[in-house]
């Protein structure tokens, strides 16, 4: 028996070809990235591209998938890619273990023929030139704003960049597009709901120079609602 049967069934063969020949780059595995990477993998996508620099921290154990005592330690990209291969046997899999640096978008999105980029980068400048980057190049691209600070699911919703509203990440992204000459274009998943600017707090590292509080649910939700997109438009077209 195929072990995507209940998926075939639904989009019928056509539609697993076009799955099949798909290839997906997935940038940032965090609590995002990593669920919208899963979906995408068993949905039966055949090639992926998994790109992040991170490793497995205690503090991840809250939302993030490859976030276990056993794994901590172990770089995300290469626990997942041990996962996914377990999912899909067959899966092509690219692995950069890497921080994707604003200079080597245009390399690293022209490497490949790429079908659909998934940007689910925590740090604003490199988020922000992935968009634009693949705006350029005519590629179709999916980001995620802000689940942080979040708890309500229902309230998430998919819309051009233009769209989304009451989100800090996404107006921070919006301005800095506009400077580039992007006003839209871009599908995005985002909440509207209010963050309570207590459970915030300020800390300068590497990557990022905040953290807000998050819950279990919140970040699977943004990556299921990512891999949605994605899958569809692979389909439509």
């Amino acid at each position: 028996m195929k072990w995507y049967k209940r998926t075939e069934l639904l989009v019928g063969s056509t539609g697993i070809e076009k799955l099949r020949n798909a290839h997906v780059l997935v940038v940032g595995l965090g609590g995002v990235g990593a669920y919208a990477a899963e979906t995408i993998c068993r949905a039966g996508v055949g090639k992926m591209t998994i790109v992040d620099g991170d490793t497995v921290e205690m503090t991840n154990r809250n939302r993030q998938l490859p976030a276990l005592v056993s794994n901590e330690g172990h770089r995300k990209a290469e626990v997942l890619a041990q996962r996914f291969l377990d999912i899909n046997p067959d899966i092509q899999l690219e692995i950069i273990n890497d921080y994707l640096q604003e200079e080597h978008m245009h390399q690293v999105l022209q490497a490949k023929q790429f079908d659909y980029v998934v940007d689910c980068i925590d740090t604003l400048s490199p988020k922000v030139t992935l968009m634009h980057t693949a705006v350029q190049l005519n590629l179709p691209i999916v980001s995620s704003m802000g689940a942080g600070g979040k708890m309500d699911p229902t309230q998430i919703q998919i819309a051009d960049i233009s769209k989304s509203y009451n989100c800090a990440l996404a107006k921070m992204i919006r301005k800095r597009l506009r400077k580039m000459g992007v006003h839209k274009g871009i599908k995005v998943v985002f909440s509207p709901e209010d963050v309570d600017k207590s459970k915030l707090i300020i800390e300068e590292s590497r990557n990022k120079k905040s953290t807000v509080g998050t819950i279990s649910y919140m970040p699977p939700a943004f990556g299921c609602f990512i891999g949605s997109v994605v899958i569809r438009d692979l389909l439509e077209n």
